[in-house]
């Protein structure tokens, strides 16, 4: 075997200077040190560690790779037994989480089960932040700049990944999600709520372009940070509010500051239902009257009354209610075309978006509605690839203020078999789910997005979008009984 150990912090601007110390190697460079040990013999080079080594059937040989920051005491090297404790623990900790949240026996187990360790994996234990995918820049299209930075913790995608893991009945990651979100969302009491943070909290996520490097498959820019940080999104009120109406039993008695923030939540998305903004898919065009978020916002209202005996604000009942029933009349208006038999990405308009159907999947209308029944035809006939995977809209249509193309969105292909399950339609709703998983990687993994031409899977890795889809869809098709 053959290991070879080259860090390169800062994203590739730093070679880091390497000095042999007993048991191993420390790489100080920038703001970092990196301290490797093995049970193995390394060799120092100017730029390298390397080792070669035989192993026989049985025998193991031992890498640990610490961290610190520069000043920092550097780290004790671990000996062969500390990495193979600290790998056993591991292991442990985890096979001890996943049989206490295997709640769900159904249809496709293994397939939710595994989702819910992606998802859990992706929440960050310190401050129980949860971030949208692990990585950054990977492309929605190869050769194109839809390249993004994912590694923050979106208001809505940590919203919806708490709702997939109430299937796993989860209260101590309920109660350190909505902690974190209480806190790092402290100051937005007369502003609108900022829509994402930093897994520590962070509010200034400013976006920069990483000019030296080449990307992915020659895909530019490569970006850190992301200004989306900075867009109006009103669907995030409805996120969160769902999520913690949804996860009410394991969250119990509420503290004072997580009650006041959820109470704010709703009384902003009754004040600012009226506004444009950027939407779920955060364009970067002008903001629009989108009727995803016009929904959310219903949604944030409509929880918030049914909850108003937990949050301790009977007094906000009539104000609420008023405010749900005028965005209600507003979406059936504005958001429904007749000659589309469709309801629109945004209010007067034709454009078709998928995020309609979600409509039937927040209860905003039944699932056997026509309307409802109309706009999934629409949209299937519409947003449907050849590979039977739906995109989320038309990205040519300029709506993104991109250039290029995008492939098709995992979660809204198993958005149609959630919706088409809610509506009875077991057999075309576990017929779109198997196509969307059709295209999980070898170790259970999935991406965000998939290229209609080649089957490739494209964007940030793993998703938490894609595996939240994965787990409502699952559970709503197996609700229908075998």
């Amino acid at each position: 075997m053959d290991m070879s150990f080259q860090p390169r912090p800062e994203y590739g601007l730093v070679a880091p200077v390497l000095i042999a110390v007993e048991g191993g190697v420390t790489a100080t460079g920038g703001a970092n040190q990196l301290t490797l040990s093995s049970t193995m013999p390394l060799e120092v080079g100017p730029d390298a560690v390397r080792a070669h080594f035989d192993l026989q059937a049985g025998e193991s040989g031992c890498f640990s790779l610490q961290h610190a920051t520069l000043g920092a005491p550097t780290p004790l090297v671990r000996v062969a037994a500390a990495i193979t404790a600290a790998i056993d623990d591991t292991t442990a900790g985890w096979r001890e989480w996943s049989a206490q949240h295997q709640n769900y026996q159904g249809r496709w187990r293994d397939l939710v089960h595994h989702s819910r360790r992606v998802l859990q994996a992706l929440s960050y234990q310190p401050t129980g932040a949860i971030v949208a995918a692990a990585t950054t820049s990977l492309p929605e299209e190869i050769g194109g700049e839809r390249n993004w930075d994912y590694r923050f913790s979106w208001v809505r995608d940590a919203s919806m990944t708490m709702r997939a893991l109430w299937v796993a009945a989860c209260p101590d990651e309920a109660h350190e999600f909505f902690d974190f979100m209480a806190t790092a969302a402290a100051s937005y009491t007369d502003r609108p709520l900022q829509i994402m943070f930093g897994i520590g909290g962070e509010h200034d996520l400013s976006e920069r372009t990483l000019a030296h490097l080449s990307g992915w498959r020659d895909s530019k820019p490569v970006r850190v940070g992301n200004d989306a940080w900075t867009q109006p999104q009103l669907d995030a009120y409805g996120e969160l509010l769902d999520a913690a109406a949804r996860l009410r039993g394991q969250l119990g008695v509420l503290e004072g500051p997580i009650r006041d923030f959820l109470v704010g939540l709703a009384d902003a998305a009754a004040a600012r239902w009226r506004q444009p903004d950027n939407g779920i898919w955060e364009v970067r065009g002008k903001p629009r009257h989108f009727v995803h978020s016009k929904v959310m916002c219903w949604v944030a209202l409509d929880r918030a009354v049914a909850m108003a005996d937990w949050l301790h604000a009977e007094a906000h009942i009539e104000t609420w209610t008023a405010a749900a029933e005028e965005i209600r009349a507003a979406v059936l208006i504005h958001g429904w075309n007749e000659a589309l038999g469709a309801f629109t990405q945004s209010f007067d308009a034709t454009d078709i978006d998928a995020t309609a159907l979600l409509l039937p999947i927040v209860g905003f209308l039944p699932p056997d509605d026509p309307r409802v029944q109309s706009t999934i035809e629409v949209i299937r006939q519409r947003l449907t690839d050849s590979r039977g995977l739906l995109h989320r809209y038309h990205s040519g249509s300029g709506v993104d203020g991109l250039e290029g193309q995008e492939g098709t969105f995992l979660l809204c292909t198993f958005w149609l078999a959630q919706a088409l399950a809610m509506a009875g339609r077991k057999d075309e709703g576990a017929e779109a789910f198997e196509r969307a998983i059709g295209y999980i990687n070898d170790v259970g993994l999935l991406a965000e997005q998939v290229d209609s031409a080649t089957g490739e899977l494209l964007g940030n890795f793993p998703q938490a979008f894609s595996h939240i889809g994965l787990v409502n869809a699952a559970w709503a098709l197996d609700q229908l009984g075998p």
